[in-house]
């Protein structure tokens, strides 16, 4: 063989030999890390380990009509833990740490498992300090164990506003499922009122820190440089229609009795005031709410969770009137001087039926019937006009459907049709009899007090329906950008003339006598309404009051219902007179005593009131 091939030979030897002694060299190496030097170098991975920290952000606030505060935050501790980190071990202590049933902490800690086993979740909202001064002591005894401080909310007002501004709630499983990019285990989400239909402008975006720690937990430096930190965006303010000093006197008129009352600037809609009594305390509801107490507000049988202004639906009564009265002057039925007779009652087929007053009326103008809310009158109006031409009025002025309010779940109530009663009451089963209950309010026809507040503002401003909200703009503090939020509006095509009856015979309804408001006289300023009672089957009539004030140029529209009382004009007007005078004071209504929040039992007026 060739020396060159010799060569060859020896150059390949040298290449295995030097291969081999270096795989020998690195396995070797790692023989003494992974076992002669196990425990030295694995403490030392221990001791120092990359964590992440959470950075809650801060919920967003909300200020009323005039700028005050209303609903701000209150520093309050969540302990956390990282599934990765946590050792069965300590959860007997942990358990009893943080006053948790072991099989509850252990399904807490595997549900956030199932999320992520390196990202730190909540286990245990609003602890006490004393907890997080023992975790801090003690931290090298629960590893995978850390706390946030998260915001609760806190109430300023002396507003209860519970149905208004609804409440925060530990989130759902189901919920986290639809929604595992944005939420953890643990977290709060608006689970009512304004917290939950503005989420997603009030949560903000959490942050994440990036920290090396020892074995103990203690930070050691940051990861690097502080370079991967997502910092928090805190959520943004809103600023609502609401008049908090307002809603605090409604609430008081209101006191102890169920019903509603909803105030409403007629100019924009803007929701003014929204009572709905029972109601609750959100206090009870800005940490961790103790299962007994919400356990006792889902037993009680008066429903405080349940809001009245927008989903309880009553017969209107009498205050439904001026829609007749709408269709028939719009529709050229009759004009404004003709008459009807009423003796105290109106025989149609075999049955009679009752004015209000039993000497009756004598000869009425539509005018004078909707000051004397003359039944009579709008029973023999209702078979003029008709039940489509009365439905299609109806609809006009927004019954039979949600206002779009936004801000909570509400209903449309009921606004009978032809196709209703057939579907009802089947196909021919029913007769012109019927219409005669829905002249005046009563029947299937239901309405919710916020579609009545609605109704009133657009008697006060003659005829545009703007869409009833309760938010006014949304303000980010860190850029001070403001942005107003648009809200719907369109015009009710009545004539003039029309509007101009209507609003003329409300004006006659409280300020002059036979008037069947005239509980909801303002001294020294000329307001409108009508009043209304329904029947209710069980019990006590329901009373009802819609108005607005000042009548030249309205600023304020009103709905009152109370349930289980008597009539419109005796209870509902008195409370409806005596907010609107307080929305008014210091601007139009000048040097006159102030008026104390009436007891309801005490108003006793003289007359019919209907």
């Amino acid at each position: 063989m060739s020396n060159g091939h010799f060569a060859s030979e020896s150059r390949k030897r040298i290449f295995v030999t030097v291969i081999v002694v270096v795989m020998l060299v690195l396995i070797g190496r790692l023989y003494q890390l992974q076992l002669v030097y196990q425990d030295e170098w694995g403490q030392k991975s221990r001791d120092n380990s990359v964590r992440t920290i959470l950075q809650e952000p801060v919920r967003g606030l909300m200020y009323d009509r005039r700028g005050r505060l209303i609903v701000d935050n209150r520093p309050s501790y969540a302990v956390t833990v990282t599934p990765n980190e946590i050792s069965g071990e300590i959860i007997p202590d942990l358990a009893a740490l943080l006053d948790l049933d072991e099989d509850v902490l252990t399904n807490r800690i595997q549900r956030a498992r199932r999320w992520s086993r390196f990202v730190p979740s909540k286990i245990k909202r609003d602890v006490d300090y004393d907890v997080i001064v023992h975790l801090e002591e003690f931290r090298g005894q629960y590893p995978g164990v850390d706390y946030v401080v998260e915001a609760k909310r806190h109430y300023n007002s002396n507003a209860r506003m519970s149905h208004i501004l609804g409440y925060t709630k530990e989130i759902s499983d189901r919920q986290l499922a639809r929604q595992s990019d944005v939420y953890r285990p643990g977290d709060v989400i608006g689970s009512s009122g304004i917290e939950a239909a503005y989420e997603n402008v009030l949560r903000g975006e959490r942050g994440y820190n990036y920290v090396v720690v020892n074995a103990r937990g203690q930070f050691v430096a940051d990861y690097s440089d502080g370079q991967k930190n997502v910092p928090s965006r805190e959520g943004s303010d809103l600023f609502l229609t609401i008049d908090a000093e307002l809603q605090a006197y409604a609430e008081e008129l209101l006191d102890d009795r169920f019903g509603s009352i909803v105030a409403i600037d007629p100019k924009t809609g803007g929701i003014l005031a929204l009572v709905s009594k029972p109601d609750y305390d959100l206090s009870h509801f800005s940490g961790v709410t103790p299962p007994v107490v919400w356990e006792k507000l889902n037993a009680d049988t008066s429903r405080p969770l349940f809001n009245r202004a927008a989903s309880s639906i009553y017969p209107p009564g009498s205050t439904y009137k001026l829609v007749l009265a709408a269709a028939a002057l719009e529709d050229g039925i009759i004009n404004e001087r003709w008459t009807a007779s009423c003796p105290g009652w109106y025989r149609f087929g075999n049955r009679v039926f009752r004015c209000h007053r039993a000497e009756g009326h004598g000869d009425v103008s539509i005018v004078e019937a909707i000051q004397k809310s003359c039944n009579v009158f709008f029973y023999q109006l209702m078979l003029k006009v008709g039940f489509d031409r009365w439905s299609h009025y109806g609809r006009l002025f927004g019954f039979g459907q949600r206002t779009g309010v936004g801000s909570f779940e509400e209903t449309g109530g009921i606004l009978p049709t032809t196709d209703y009663y057939n579907r009802i009451y089947g196909l021919g089963q029913w007769t012109r009899g019927n219409l005669i209950s829905l002249a005046i309010g009563q029947g299937e026809l239901s309405v919710t007090p916020l579609q009545m507040a609605a109704y009133a503002m657009v008697l006060a401003n003659g005829g545009t329906y703007h869409q009833p909200h309760m938010v006014s703009h949304v303000y980010n503090s860190k850029t001070k950008d403001i942005f107003e939020l648009p809200y719907d509006s369109r015009a009710i095509d009545l004539s003039t003339r029309t509007w101009e009856l209507l609003r003329r015979g409300m004006n006659l309804v409280v300020d002059e006598d036979g008037g069947t408001g005239r509980g909801a006289q303002i001294r020294g300023v000329s307001s409108a309404g009508k009043t209304g009672t329904s029947q209710n089957p069980h019990g006590e009539n329901h009373a009802w009051y819609i108005g607005f004030a000042p009548f030249e140029n309205p600023k304020i529209a009103v709905a009152v219902v109370i349930e289980n009382i008597g009539t419109g004009g005796r209870y509902a007007a008195p409370v409806a007179g005596r907010l609107i005078e307080r929305y008014l004071e210091g601007t139009i209504v000048r040097d006159r005593p102030h008026r104390t929040v009436p007891v309801l039992d005490e108003f006793e007026l003289p007359g019919d009131e209907n």
